[in-house]
């Protein structure tokens, strides 16, 4: 990129939680930022923080599961600016629930949004960034993206895919100057809970008096202990905090563990067997500090 040149960023997801912050983090350190999402009607409070900040930030409608949406973004920003430097996949959600009782087509909406929505963005950024010689492509998955937890099946799978992905794609685009990064939090306090999805189908203590579900306890209990941890997580200001320094670190890292449950999960699954890690998971899904 030559010196001097302002950088163009497209953030996905960005009305709430990570996205949000991140685009106006990346604004306010001189980067136009492109801050997409789906519903442009919860585009009120970001353009309010750009507006009175007088912030280099556009907001851009892309569903990302959507490829007609996807093309025109790009299209839009390529027209505008000639290029894209950045690109922050941020948009996704979790869908709860064991999977026996998951739909087939809800796992296929998860893999949509988390995953495939990803990889077709990627397939229509690539050509401009591999012919400017230069771009950071940054993938945000979790911590859950290396490590198994009962009930969430779909979004842990989604999340292991995106992080072979990713370190397929790192190989495949170096040479032409791309960084490919994998952000890896822990529990982030942003609406990530309230967005996320039970299952259908799934039988839990408020839709079933009768709990004859062999699943509705530990359900229930996995959704009861997650709250408190959601209460101690980090902010989305911290996640946004390593994405810059992602995005302008000279020789990025692969992947940045953020939080310190995820820094000591990933130390306790290094450390133990795989049987020992899994009672650790167990306790720790029952409300039982372990983990």
């Amino acid at each position: 990129m030559k010196s001097g040149q302002q950088q163009i960023a497209l953030v996905t997801g960005s009305s709430s939680g990570i996205g949000f912050e991140t685009s106006l983090l990346l604004a306010r350190n001189g980067i136009h930022t492109y801050a997409t999402m789906r519903n442009l009607s919860k585009s009120a409070k970001i353009l309010s923080c750009a507006k009175k900040e007088n912030l280099p930030l556009e907001i851009l409608g892309l569903d990302v599961t959507n490829e007609t949406s996807i093309s025109e973004a790009v299209e839009k920003v390529i027209d505008e600016k000639g290029r894209i430097d950045i690109l922050v996949n941020n948009a996704g959600y979790s869908l709860l629930g064991p999977l026996e009782q998951l739909h087939i087509d809800e796992i296929k909406e998860e893999f949509e949004t988390n995953f495939f929505g990803i990889v077709k963005l990627l397939q229509c950024i690539l050509p401009f960034m591999r012919k400017q010689r230069h771009g950071r492509i940054i993938n945000i998955s979790s911590v859950a993206g290396r490590i198994g937890f009962p009930l969430s099946s779909a979004y842990v799978s989604s999340k292991f895919a995106l992080e072979g992905l990713t370190e397929s794609l790192r190989y495949e685009v170096h040479n032409f100057g791309i960084h490919v990064i994998l952000i890896e939090p822990g529990v982030v306090k942003t609406n990530f809970l309230n967005s996320m999805k039970v299952g259908k189908n799934v039988i839990t203590l408020q839709n079933n008096n009768n709990d004859n579900s062999p699943y509705t306890k530990l359900l229930q209990k996995r959704i009861s202990a997650f709250r408190p941890r959601f209460e101690k997580g980090s902010s989305a200001i911290e996640v946004a905090k390593i994405i810059l320094e992602a995005v302008t670190a000279e020789e990025p890292k692969t992947r940045y563990l953020i939080g310190h449950d995820a820094i000591k999960m990933m130390k306790k699954r290094k450390d133990t067997t795989d049987e020992e890690f899994g009672r650790l998971v167990m306790d720790s899904v029952l409300g039982r500090d372990s983990c």
